[in-house]
């Protein structure tokens, strides 16, 4: 027990000056803001392909998005969109932790919207009969979320914990969440063991608060505190906690040959 209670220690020393930088950012940014979140740009940022003008393709995507304020720096919001071939609208489906009732929203924001002043980056996006064939599985993955009333932002569970599960139900998504995306990784007490947010490899995760993950996408990566670090290899990158990630840009992609 001592010796877990020096590593983790020692590894938070380690990441210390990334949370300083990290804060530091965040501090110049806040004394620059005007308006707050009420007036946050929370429309269209052009990545979403039109669904009228490709009514007849299936096209699902995943977008992430730094939260607001301070914590933006430090973490990220993440969402699903999709539509099936003879739609021309798409159904967005994320967790917002305020409000009564269930967390998990429907068409709450613009499908590839700003996330209150924050550009959103696409980590996922399929097109055509792979994407027509998972919807029906995204859409019981949604519907079998353990934990639609709950929200805690910290560990767990909250939107990333969320998109997570959607992952782990579709493989077929190839889902890669950031190293950032805290609340990943949180699992039950009674289900400590299982897939990674990918889907593919193996997952040993405490609550989301210390852990490993194997996986197709991720790599290898080590949870402590809420904190990852690892190193994926397809594509490589260092995997790193506030910052998500250096390296290869993480998209996947499958789409019809045109």
């Amino acid at each position: 027990m001592f010796r877990l209670k020096k590593l983790s220690l020692i590894y938070l020393c380690m990441l210390l000056p990334w949370l300083d930088i990290s804060l530091a950012q965040a501090a110049q940014q806040g004394t620059s803001a005007v308006g707050g979140w009420a007036t946050a740009r929370r429309d269209s940022a052009g990545l979403a392909p039109d669904p009228r003008s490709l009514a007849n393709l299936a096209i699902v995507q995943v977008y992430a998005a730094p939260t607001y304020g301070w914590r933006g720096k430090v973490a990220v919001h993440p969402w699903i969109i999709f539509k099936q071939a003879g739609e021309t609208r798409y159904s967005r489906y994320e967790v917002i932790g305020w409000g009564s009732g269930s967390k998990v929203r429907l068409n709450s924001n613009v499908p590839d919207g700003y996330w209150f002043g924050a550009k959103p980056r696409l980590l996922v996006e399929h097109r055509g009969p792979a994407a027509a064939a998972m919807i029906p599985q995204i859409k019981e993955a949604i519907a079998s979320y353990p934990w639609p009333e709950t929200y805690h932002a910290w560990p767990g569970p909250n939107s990333n914990t969320f998109l997570a599960h959607i992952g782990r139900e579709v493989p077929a998504l190839r889902l890669n969440m950031p190293a950032n995306a805290v609340g990943k990784d949180y699992r039950s007490l009674l289900n400590p063991v299982g897939l990674p947010p990918s889907g593919r490899g193996l997952q040993v995760s405490l609550l989301g608060v210390a852990g490993l993950n194997i996986g197709a996408e991720e790599g290898i990566e080590i949870n402590v505190l809420g904190l990852n670090l690892g190193l994926g290899f397809v594509p490589l990158q260092l995997r790193l906690p506030f910052i998500g990630g250096i390296g290869s840009d993480n998209l996947q992609s499958e789409s019809p040959q045109s």
